[in-house]
């Protein structure tokens, strides 16, 4: 196994997770200086341990940004304070419970039939790219109803949030830093304006910052990764599950007649083998041991969260829809950083599944050539499925 060059940003050659559990569970990356952690029990007892595993690094740039572009970011006002994902302290609880108010369980069950209306709209007869005409802006688009953010460019918001992605978890050139960060900076920008025209008796996640007497900068920076990572990471599930299914057309023929449960399972069987978040950041807080290495404090974590472990899944590679330890995956995270949209994530691909196959039983992929992928960091998915 070539541990000593993985190219963590390769999508077409994702490191050997096999391998690595086998040889080096445990495994420094002099590349990028990581410590990357691939047992799915060691995992697990990083993310379910915050005192000894804090996610300050979670949202850090991995690609270093140089001064000229950092510049860029500070006269746009840019900044990421403590919010949700990359907050250790106190202030976290508090701010979850204020997002997880928008994302209770009745309130996503209560849009089933707007997501369904959505696909709908966006299925067309003939050649199509899904992920253009359906993955992309759908999720987007019930996201901001949810929060009940309104008027709302989604084309400009999308190319935020992906400029976004690619400047926190890219590799780009210091060339491309300078573009990404210009966009970041927009959308940073944009956010601070709503915010502050924003009115505390308003029913949205802007007045509800408000009403709490959120500070803008605070506001900010938690809306950013939230509007981000709440549908660009559904974007990818959906990219991800409908080629998926597609390349096993018994799946698809079932899906058609809507065989119950079937649906579901094939959300939850794609979260297990190639979730939208392959990896995640921890530092250590204080000298720690994993599967026999000592890390000192300050060791940096990539979290390798694909489910394919097989002290945990039996024949974990093949594509079972309906195996009965699917559930035990990490593609949501796991203890007081569980991921707030994971029930919105899961109805999203339920409904839009059910949706496109009942519509198109006869769906195929027009290529079984791999699509064009992601190739970031922590997000891996189809950039293109198209169909006919």
């Amino acid at each position: 196994m070539r541990t000593t060059q993985l190219d963590l940003f390769d999508a077409d050659q994702p490191p050997d997770l096999r391998g690595l559990r086998a040889e080096s569970p445990v495994h420094h990356d002099p590349a990028t200086g990581l410590w990357l952690v691939s047992r799915h029990a060691d995992v697990r007892a990083v993310l379910a341990d915050p005192e000894a595993f804090h996610p300050d690094n979670a949202l850090t740039a991995i690609t270093p940004v140089p001064r000229p572009v950092l510049r860029v970011l500070a006269r746009a006002g840019f900044s990421l304070p403590p919010t949700l994902a990359n907050n250790g302290t106190p202030t976290h609880t508090a701010l979850r419970r204020l997002v997880a108010g928008f994302l209770t369980p009745a309130r996503v069950a209560s849009f089933a039939d707007r997501i369904a209306d959505l696909c709908a709209e966006r299925l067309v007869d003939g050649p199509v790219d899904l992920h253009a005409s359906l993955a992309r802006d759908l999720p987007c688009v019930v996201l901001m109803e949810v929060l009940g953010i309104r008027d709302v460019d989604v084309p400009a918001l999308k190319a935020w949030s992906t400029a976004s992605l690619e400047l926190f978890w890219g590799n780009p050139s210091v060339d491309r830093q300078h573009e990404l960060a210009a966009s970041a900076g927009e959308f940073h920008r944009w956010l601070t304006t709503r915010l502050r025209a924003a009115s505390p008796a308003g029913d949205d996640l802007f007045g509800a910052l408000v009403a709490r007497g959120t500070p803008v900068r605070e506001a900010a920076g938690l809306c950013y990764f939230l509007l981000i990572a709440g549908q660009e990471t559904t974007t990818q599930l959906l990219s991800t599950l409908l080629d998926r299914v597609l390349r096993h057309p018994d799946v698809w023929h079932r899906l058609s007649l809507d065989e119950p449960g079937l649906a579901a399972a094939c959300v939850e069987e794609v979260l297990r083998r190639e979730p939208p978040v392959t990896t995640w950041r921890r530092l250590t807080s204080r000298p720690v041991e994993l599967s026999g290495v000592r890390l000192p404090a300050g060791a940096p974590l990539l979290l390798m969260l694909t489910g394919t472990d097989p002290e945990v899944f039996a024949d974990p590679e093949s594509f079972c829809p309906g195996r009965p330890d699917a559930r035990k995956h990490l593609a949501f995270g796991y203890g007081r950083h569980f991921c707030l949209g994971a029930g919105l994530a899961r109805l999203e691909g339920e409904v839009v599944l059910r949706t496109v196959a009942r519509r198109f039983p006869a769906l195929r992929l027009a290529s079984v050539e791999p699509p064009p992928m992601l190739n970031l960091l922590s997000f891996r998915a189809p950039l293109s499925v198209p169909v006919v």
